[in-house]
């Protein structure tokens, strides 16, 4: 099931539709049928969900014209977009057996005919269930991503993330820097308030990070109580920079009055060397830290 507005002058007009089989005579609604089937058939052959709607643009552009179209689903944050927008639109939202799967719409300079409107229903049903299975797929690649915690990136994640941020740091000639972020005196933290508060704590740090950093740069859960930003296009100093706000926003964050603990973090920062390795890269970023740690915490140390 699917909702279906097309927008023209003044306010879309939004109905719930059912497939049904378009206006054709008895031999041309068979010749559709088996189409059906067959598009059913070429969208099981993935579940990457880009390479999905690639694949149902493509086949749908052998039934009717359009500009452009446009995949979205809130829930899984997931945007896709393929041509251009354009005068007219119609949108789906698109459902299965009470499971919202995100709305797809098209785009073209001319109105949408009905007879086209109920083609596309009838190809969107061929649609519904391969992409509830790819999102099922998506979802479950994320989760293994994703720290459970703090909902953070992972540590199992960080190697490919790294040699990818490596390879086009060296190819397009752009800096490459690092912040390992380590929160002090942790166990003191655990011992005098309870793992429950670490808990807590653990999350309040991961998002203060997060909202500090760009939406460009990548954040990992790294170890225990420790955290990874890799930066893309940053270079030393401009990763110092940031290291700083970090550690003065951790240090804002409302501590426990009652216990008198209140939360820091040391950091270390290092940027890529022309030749070194990953291992070299996290090896210097790791004495960095060391250094922050040794000097009293709650500061930042660049690393050369």
């Amino acid at each position: 099931m699917y909702s279906q507005s097309q927008s023209i002058s003044g306010s879309p007009k939004t109905v719930v539709t059912h497939p049904a089989h378009p206006t054709l005579n008895p031999e041309s609604k068979h010749r559709f049928a088996a189409k059906v089937l067959a598009l059913t058939g070429i969208l099981q052959t993935t579940l990457e969900i880009d390479e999905l709607i690639s694949l149902f643009a493509r086949e749908l552009s052998h039934f009717i014209e359009f500009d452009g179209l446009r995949y979205a689903c809130q829930e899984q944050d997931i945007a896709i977009e393929q041509g251009e927008q354009s005068t007219h639109s119609c949108r789906y939202q698109l459902i299965v057996s009470g499971e919202e799967l995100g709305e797809l719409h098209l785009y073209r300079r001319e109105r949408f005919q009905e007879s086209e409107l109920e083609m596309v229903e009838n190809l969107l049903a061929a649609l519904l269930y391969p992409l509830r299975n790819t999102l099922l797929y998506y979802q479950a690649v994320q989760s293994a991503r994703l720290d459970p915690l703090t909902g953070i990136r992972n540590r199992s994640t960080l190697n490919s993330s790294l040699s990818r941020e490596m390879e086009l740091a060296r190819r397009q000639g752009n800096p490459l820097s690092v912040i390992l972020v380590d929160i002090d005196h942790f166990k003191r933290v655990n011992d005098q308030c309870g793992h429950l508060y670490g808990d807590q704590a653990l999350r309040a740090v991961a998002q203060c990070i997060q909202g500090t950093i760009r939406e460009s740069d990548m954040l990992f859960r790294y170890g225990g109580e420790e955290f990874l930003i890799l930066l893309s296009g940053t270079g030393p100093r401009g990763a110092a920079l940031l290291a700083e706000r970090i550690r003065q926003q951790v240090a804002s964050l409302t501590p426990r009055p009652e216990r008198q603990m209140q939360l820091t973090v040391s950091l270390g920062v290092t940027s890529l060397h022309a030749r070194e390795s990953g291992k070299q890269l996290f090896e210097r970023v790791d004495r960095a830290l060391y250094r922050a740690k040794q000097a009293g915490r709650n500061q930042v140390i660049l690393e050369p």
